[in-house]
This record gives structure tokens, sequence and C-alpha cells, in this order.
């Protein structure tokens, strides 16, 4: 590679030079995240560098995302960002825009799971203690057994605990960590979930844990009619 000269150096390092330089190393990254993104949400913790430069380029990345009919989510005291179709009531064209991601309604299982993780993770937010909530399987599963009819066969109910576990983590609001040991897996709750389940319908969420109690108990009565 051939060496600038000192002229050619001061000549590059003029304002509009620069200006030229940057809207170049801009437009390169600008597809970097913009795919990024739509490969799915970028984490702070987990690529700090790609995180940075998200916090630099986000109006560029907010208007290059609009031409599709997404816009970019972005939480910075969270940590985690991504993209979300737009709604008809933002966007009179949004209605005729195929969406980013196909609707996909949830089991009542894992509904009513996320529901608990996400209040879990408020509880842990109360605290103070850190920013990363760690569950155990057997804790996750505990969460749930709560509302569950008591059963004989405890190794069925815990094995369709933890398919609604699996779906979660599909998901992506559950990470599953390294194992630490042999006997039990660790969990990540995500704090994307947040995003889904917003403080209003939290401060509902006792009055929605007695509807889906309810709702589960009429379930299991009707089973067992059959």
């Amino acid at each position: 590679m051939q060496e600038m000269t000192m002229q050619e150096l001061e000549s590059a390092t003029e304002p509009g030079k620069m200006e030229s330089i940057a809207t170049a190393v801009a437009g390169r990254e600008l597809p970097l995240l913009t795919i990024s993104l739509l490969k799915g949400v970028i984490y702070q913790e987990s690529d700090p560098g790609v995180w940075a430069l998200l916090l630099k380029l986000q109006a560029a990345v907010r208007d290059a995302v609009n031409v599709l009919g997404l816009k970019l989510m972005l939480d910075e005291a969270e940590g985690y960002a991504f993209l979300r179709s737009q709604t008809d009531d933002e966007d009179e064209n949004a209605a005729c825009l195929p969406r980013l991601m196909a609707r996909r309604q949830l089991s009542f299982h894992v509904s009513l799971l996320l529901a608990l993780l996400r209040k879990k993770l408020a509880e842990f937010d109360a605290l103070g203690g850190g920013t990363r909530l760690i569950l155990s399987r057997d804790e996750i599963v505990d969460l749930l057994r709560l509302f569950l009819p008591e059963s004989t066969n405890d190794v069925k109910t815990t094995n369709k605990i933890d398919t609604h576990i699996n779906k979660i983590v599909e998901l992506g609001f559950l990470r599953r960590l390294k194992a630490q040991s042999v006997r039990e897996d660790t969990f990540e709750v995500q704090r994307i979930l947040k995003a889904f389940v917003d403080a209003q319908w939290l401060s509902e969420f006792d009055q929605r844990l007695v509807e889906y109690k309810n709702r589960y108990q009429d379930e299991v009565g009707d089973g067992q009619d059959d």
C-alpha cells in the first residue's frame, strides 16, 4: 500500500474531506447495523462494539429501517435494541406491508410462564441487586408449578414445563447458560421481556394470575369430562 505524503495527509484532513470520509465509513456501518437488527436483537452486553456503533448512528438507522416499514426500538438503559413493524395507527401504509415476523399465537402455558418471569424480573429490579436475573431450571419449574393442579406423575409434569421453557428460549426471552454443573441447567431472563410485557400490564398482574388459574382449572375440568 502506497504511503500518503504529508501534503496529501493534510489535504485529506481538511474539514470537507473529513466529512466525506466519515460519510463513507457510516455508509459501510449502516448496512452492518441494519442487517444485524434484521437478524435479531442487539444486546449491549453481548456485542458492545455493535451497540456503541448503533448509539452513534441510531438516527440514520431509524431512517433506513423506516423505508422498510419498520421502527427501531432502542432502550439504552436496559441495553437492547430490536426492530418492530410499524402499526397501522402510526402509518396508514403499514397495513399493506408484510410483517418482519409473523404473529404467533402462544399457548396458555407459555403465556403464563412469560408473565411469571416478567413479575420475577420486576421483583429482582426492585431489590436493586444487579442487572442479570439468573434462574435455575428448578426455580422456573417451581414458578409454574404453583399454578398447576397436583399430579401423581411429577416427571410428566416437569417434562411438560421443560417444553414450555424451551419454547421461551426459542422466542428469545430466556437464554440458556453454559452448565456450571451436570446436575442443573441455568437460564438468564432476557430484559427485552420488559418491552413486550409493560409496566401497565404488570400493574394488573395479580388479577391476570387469578384469571389464568381459573382458566387452567376450567381446561383441566373439561379434559376430565372427556
